[in-house]
């Protein structure tokens, strides 16, 4: 059963910022982002999803805020290519009473996805996306997907790629404008198909009595309703 006792986001990007400071010691970094729109009443370790990676604030003034990454999230993220000045997509954590825009997204990157094609189609574009193909059970078309925070609905996927339509608006109000062929972006795939792949993957090791690795496939899935 989901743990909304975690942090969670929606994916709708509430501001970007801009990276003012890089201190970097070793593997690990610590940013400050300085806000084009800043927030209000920020607190000392709540969490702010920078470019979708779930990161606690360290301290804060009225437009700015540090935060730290460490050696783990830096080697799973995109934060390692940031430069002083790039624009960075911004999300507070959600509250319980707060409207769920998006879909839930938890700010643990799971992969690095690399923009292989961008496609106008009037005025949305489409990206294509290729990811490791070890995640493709959790892709799945017409479902969620969270590229550098940004809360999307897959319209075409494959074993290591997925297709997502960009409108005007998400373009203006996000960092997507600045994908290019070859960008790389922090990839969350749906927490929901997750849990539905433990749970199934483990029902079927069950009935087999293994520990062998999960049998499902697509055929599996929709035998079971999926």
């Amino acid at each position: 059963m989901l743990n909304l006792k975690e942090t969670m986001f929606t994916g709708i990007i509430q501001a970007t910022g801009i990276v003012s400071g890089l201190e970097k010691k070793g593997s690990e970094t610590r940013m400050r982002i300085s806000q084009v729109q800043a927030f209000d009443a920020l607190s000392p370790g709540e969490s702010i999803a920078v470019n979708g990676v779930c990161l606690s604030v360290e301290d804060f003034g009225r437009d700015w805020f540090y935060v730290y990454a460490s050696a783990q999230t830096m080697g799973v993220t995109n934060l390692g290519a940031l430069r002083h000045g790039d624009r960075v997509n911004l999300e507070r954590a959600l509250c319980l009473r707060d409207r769920l825009g998006g879909h839930l997204v938890s700010g643990h990157v799971d992969c690095l996805g690399k923009i292989t094609a961008v496609d106008k189609a009037g005025e949305s574009v489409i990206y294509t996306v290729s990811f490791p193909e070890h995640f493709s059970m959790q892709v799945i078309d017409k479902g969620s997907v969270a590229l550098d925070g940004v809360s999307l609905t897959v319209i075409g996927c494959g074993p290591d790629f997925l297709k997502v339509n960009i409108i005007p608006a998400t373009r203006k109000e996000s960092t997507v404008s600045e994908w290019t062929k070859g960008s790389l972006v922090n990839m969350e795939t749906d927490i929901i198909g997750k849990y539905v792949e433990k749970m199934l993957g483990a029902r079927i090791n069950d009935r087999n009595n293994t520990k062998s690795e999960s049998r499902i496939t697509g055929n599996f899935l929709r035998e079971h309703g999926f």
